[in-house]
């Protein structure tokens, strides 16, 4: 079996790389050099792509999308959306063409086609996109607050996610299931096992559910 993953230097894709055992390849599609922690070298291939000019991906069996950023990061709702929008479906259409018939997709909390709030549309415009391009399974994972450590990631710090961890921490058992911070590695976690059960359709696994999921 053969992967391809876009989005690795992420909380999630870092995730799923660093516990990607095989079977088969795993290829990172990154926009600039990295150092795939944990990774053997006989089971990653780092790529370095433009995803707004993707070249032929190799042949693979599944793909993993973990893409996205935050508007402020970003800079501007378009910039954001060329990210969340654009480049997650510039992936999904180069997978499909590579022989991807298994895809996930990182999405979130409240992803909404007709959400009022930019942030949730983008995210429900993404999946409905997705859902329309014929993987044969795709999963839909939407988690709330994802929680893990940016810094050791080299990556800039979310003032307000902090924030919002700090404060949800002792609270977390009288806080609903679909608000509580998700922990990275339980979303990457929930993404792989969702595609080697390789259930036909669409299956969107809520931040609910996220809570369930065993170690």
């Amino acid at each position: 079996m053969t992967a391809l993953l876009a989005g690795a230097t992420g909380l999630v894709g870092r995730g799923l790389s660093a516990a990607w055992a095989g079977p088969g390849l795993l290829h990172l599609l990154v926009r600039r050099p990295f150092a795939a922690a944990g990774a053997a070298p006989k089971s990653q291939r780092v790529h370095v792509v433009d995803f707004a000019n993707l070249p032929a991906l190799p042949h693979a069996d599944e793909a993993y999308c973990c893409l996205g950023t935050t508007i402020k990061a970003a800079g501007s709702q378009a910039a954001f959306r060329a990210v969340d929008y654009d480049a997650v479906l510039a992936f999904a259409r180069a997978a499909r063409q590579a022989g991807v018939t298994r895809f996930a997709l990182v999405s979130a909390l409240g992803a909404n086609p007709r959400s009022a709030a930019f942030y949730s549309r983008i995210k429900g415009e993404t999946e409905a996109a997705l859902a329309g391009l014929g993987f044969a399974s795709l999963v839909i994972v939407r988690p709330s607050l994802l929680a893990g450590d940016r810094a050791a990631l080299g990556q800039p710090a979310r003032t307000g996610e902090r924030i919002a961890l700090a404060l949800t921490a002792p609270l977390a058992p009288l806080i609903p299931k679909a608000w509580r911070p998700v922990p990275a590695a339980t979303v990457a976690r929930a993404m792989r096992r969702a595609l080697a059960e390789a259930r036909p359709g669409l299956r969107i696994i809520e931040s609910s559910e996220l809570q369930d999921i065993d170690p």
